[in-house]
């Protein structure tokens, strides 16, 4: 598990490497990837749930 200590390091070489003006447009570019990764799977899970249920019938 990362302790604090090492996760205040990996945010500070984060920094370092990418600038200060990136990390928003990353965090960002993070919450969209997230979003539409999530959506995909809802409508995995609705397909697979209908393919079932067509078999079934």
């Amino acid at each position: 598990m990362i302790g604090h200590t090492e996760l205040l390091i990996i945010v500070l070489v984060i920094l370092v490497l990418f600038g200060a003006a990136a990390i928003p447009k990353f965090a960002r570019s993070l919450g969209q990837a997230k979003k539409e990764f999530t959506k995909a799977m809802k409508e995995g899970e609705e397909e697979g749930k209908s393919l079932e249920d067509g078999k079934q019938a």
